[in-house]
């Protein structure tokens, strides 16, 4: 089916291996059903350049440059200094693709210690990455699994410019301390769940104004794909949209002229002259 608007997927790893035999084909079919921008995040030193790379290969193209929690077991203090270091060489050249910090944060949905990723780590990766945030001025893309209240705790001792909570699933409260913070939520594939309750029902109560859409691709697979190959893809937006105009009783259209607004707002460096 092909959508007669545009829509900006804010997190997609487009970088993942699951990708490597039909990278083009996924990129020219996301824009055949109007995906046309999308954002790609880093989650360790192995893949800053690669994100950054792949962002300039076609039209639409962003990345974000920082240590998801799952990776602290594998990076090394310094690699805080490489990633502060091509943050500044991207703005000094003006590198427009740049657009965000991430994909920084908590994750405490396994145990305290797995891999050897304990909390303490976790906590000074996210803590030093928002200090980053906060000196060169730039939005963050936080993992927020099970770690809400820790992950808004750090966010009120670093002040950022705001940003985006990405697949979150919250409660109202912490939803509603995330948008007073200069945040949207991100809303994916776990939304097309009917028996996603708790999401379903955020997606229905917060302030639109306050969403933005994501795949997170080539994880968190939409309802719709089951049997053996559940890989997401940023062509599925469109449909993930569909979901959330139907929980809330408004048009496709408003949906992604108002998501494509709140994720021009709350990352700037995104190209303001695409219009949804």
């Amino acid at each position: 089916m092909n959508y007669p608007i545009t829509m900006i997927d804010t997190h997609c790893h487009l970088d993942a291996p699951e990708f490597n035999l039909d990278r083009e084909q996924v990129i020219a079919k996301s824009v055949e059903t109007g995906v046309n921008e999308i954002v790609i995040p880093a989650v360790a030193k192995f893949n800053f350049q690669t994100v950054q790379r792949l962002a300039w290969q076609f039209d639409g193209g962003y990345y974000a440059l920082g240590i998801h929690p799952m990776y602290v077991h594998q990076s090394q203090e310094e690699d805080l200094s490489l990633l502060e270091a091509m943050i500044k060489q991207a703005l000094a050249s003006e590198d427009p693709r740049l657009v965000a910090i991430g994909e920084i944060g908590l994750d405490f949905f396994v145990p305290e210690i797995k891999e050897g990723v304990p909390r303490q780590r976790q906590e000074f990766f996210y803590r030093e990455q928002l200090k980053l945030a906060q000196r060169y001025d730039l939005p963050v893309l936080l993992h927020v699994r099970r770690s809400q209240d820790m992950v808004l705790k750090y966010l009120r001792q670093v002040n950022v410019v705001g940003g985006i909570a990405h697949a979150f699933n919250g409660s109202e409260q912490q939803a509603q301390y995330f948008m007073d913070l200069g945040f949207c939520l991100g809303f994916g594939g776990a939304m097309t769940f009917s028996r996603a309750l708790q999401i379903r029902r955020l997606a229905a109560q917060v302030p639109l104004q306050y969403i933005v859409l994501e795949t997170d691709a080539p994880d968190i697979p939409p309802a719709w794909l089951t049997g053996n190959d559940k890989r997401n893809s940023p062509s599925y937006l469109p449909r993930i949209a569909e979901e959330l105009a139907k929980i809330r009783g408004v048009s496709l259209e408003e949906v992604a002229q108002v998501t494509n607004q709140n994720a021009r707002r709350v990352m700037p460096r995104l190209l303001t002259s695409s219009s949804c």
